[in-house]
């Protein structure tokens, strides 16, 4: 499967934005995705997830409450609504997905996903 995401930006902290990640293929409900990101400098860190028909979702505890992840399985693509951003959060957003029945529950570390998309950049400014 190929991903492609988009929707990064500059967002003044505080602000929202929401970032995309469009799939190829017919099996897109076969897949957990999830979304990771990478500060400069940093280790790339999971930020959450969302099973294959859309009823369980997994966030990293500083975004709790300030993202929403949701996919349309008819577009073959997931969201990730940001709220509230802060500095913090300034990275590139990678989408990245993993075959469902590989688990039992969605994983919530990189090695756990085998395709990845090119990364989106997403900076907020104070």
């Amino acid at each position: 499967v190929q991903l492609q995401a988009s929707g990064g930006g500059l967002v003044q902290a505080g602000g929202s934005l929401s970032v995309s990640c469009k799939a190829s293929g017919r099996t897109f409900s076969s897949y957990v995705m999830g979304w990771f990101r990478q500060a400069s400098g940093k280790e790339r860190e999971f930020v959450s997830a969302i099973n294959g028909i859309g009823d369980t979702t997994h966030y990293l505890s500083s975004v709790k409450g300030r993202f929403t992840i949701s996919r349309d399985n008819a577009k073959n693509t997931v969201y990730l609504q940001m709220n509230s951003l802060n500095s913090e959060d300034t990275a590139v957003y990678y989408c990245a997905a993993t075959l469902s029945r590989r688990w039992i529950g969605i994983p919530r570390f990189k090695n756990g996903y085998d395709y990845w998309g090119q990364g989106t950049l997403v900076t907020v400014s104070s």
